[in-house]
C-alpha cells in the first residue's frame, strides 16, 4: 500500500501514523465476532509492529484468520477517520519490544506509567505482531 501523502488525506494519515500513540486492531474470533483491541504500535513505512502478551485472544485470531482492520479514534463528531485493512501474523523473528529504540522512545513514558521499564514490558508483551497494510480509507 503507497500513501500519496501529496493529498490532503494522504497527508493527514501520515501524521497521525508519527502523532498517535493508540490504534484499534480488529480481529474475528472463530465464530465470526469482530474483536476491537487497543493496541500501542510502530509504523515503520510500510507496516505496523504491535506487541502483545502470549495467549491473548488478538493472538490466537490473527493465528486463525490473518485478515485484520486498524482504525484511530475519529474526532468525535463523525470526523477525522482513518481505517486501514490488512493481513497480519506472529513475527516470532521480530526482535524484543526493548530492542526497537523508536518504539522504546515512543513509548517510555506510558511503560513508566504502568510501573514498568522497556525490559519488562518485553518480557511481558513478548509476542511481536507484523501488519501490512492492504488499503486505507476515511474520511
Amino acid at each position: 500500500m503507497q500513501l500519496d501523502t501529496a493529498s490532503e488525506f494522504g497527508a493527514r494519515v501520515a501524521r497521525r501514523l508519527r502523532e498517535e500513540t493508540v490504534i484499534w486492531l480488529t480481529t474475528v474470533r472463530a465464530d465470526g465476532q469482530p474483536q476491537p483491541s487497543p493496541v500501542w504500535f510502530l509504523w515503520d513505512g510500510a507496516g505496523f509492529l504491535i506487541y502483545s502478551q502470549p495467549g491473548k485472544p488478538k493472538v490466537r485470531n490473527i493465528g486463525r484468520n490473518p485478515r485484520v482492520a486498524l482504525h484511530f479514534d475519529g474526532n468525535g463528531r463523525g470526523g477525522d477517520i482513518v481505517i486501514f485493512d490488512g493481513e497480519a501474523r506472529v513475527a516470532p523473528d521480530a526482535p524484543p519490544a526493548d530492542q526497537v529504540p523508536e518504539l522504546v522512545e515512543k513509548y517510555r513514558q506510558g511503560i513508566a506509567g504502568l510501573g514498568g521499564t522497556p525490559a519488562s514490558f518485553a518480557r511481558e508483551y513478548s509476542v511481536a505482531i507484523r501488519v501490512t497494510p492492504t488499503k486505507v480509507r476515511g474520511f
